[in-house]
């Protein structure tokens, strides 16, 4: 079954294209949601005398979406969650407490917008990130903690601060500790 699609659809095409589709895809979801016209002579001229205002409202979604990415810049998730000795975590955090973590701090993303390269079951530092438009996606910082506990810095700068600094602090202790002995 050909149709002209009303709106990008993912995997299948931009608006404007004009796609063969299997006949139960179209009926049951494309047709019922307004992504897709079938492809018939009248469709085509109203596709063609709505194609300006499609163009603008995309400009607009895209305006939007660079000022919810401008917002969410700075924006970092922290989730306390309880945790075994090796730091495995009894649950997971999913992308649905992503999603309502963002919405507590005033973003509107549904959670299928969001992204993970892992499942997140172990304590530690990650990156999820968000579609907030086809073209545009933020990438935030997640914290997963125990309760009551800090976030650790996982720089590699810092893990060689700590390593060099007890080896500096080291030699001036031992030569506190003999002059005391020498006397």
């Amino acid at each position: 079954m050909k149709v002209i699609l009303n709106d990008h659809v993912e995997h299948l095409g931009e608006r404007g294209a004009c796609v063969e589709v299997k006949p139960g895809y179209a009926r049951n979801y494309l047709l019922p949601q307004g992504l897709a016209f079938l492809d018939t002579p009248g469709n085509r001229r109203l596709f063609d005398q709505q194609q300006n205002r499609w163009q603008e409202m995309d400009l607009n979604r895209r305006t939007a979406a660079e000022a919810v990415q401008l917002s969410m810049k700075g924006t970092e998730l922290l989730f306390e969650r309880r945790a075994g000795e090796k730091n495995v975590l009894f649950g997971s955090v999913t992308t649905a407490d992503i999603g309502r973590e963002l919405a507590e701090k005033g973003f509107d993303i549904d959670k299928r917008r969001v992204h993970l390269d892992e499942v997140i079951k172990e304590l530690g530092n990650y990156e999820a990130i968000v579609k907030v438009h086809r073209d545009i996606s933020v990438t935030i910082p997640v914290h997963v903690i125990r309760p009551g506990g800090q976030v650790e810095e996982a720089e590699e700068g810092a893990v060689e601060q700590a390593e060099t600094a007890p080896a500096e602090a080291a030699p001036t202790e031992e030569v506190e500790a003999e002059e005391p002995v020498s006397e």
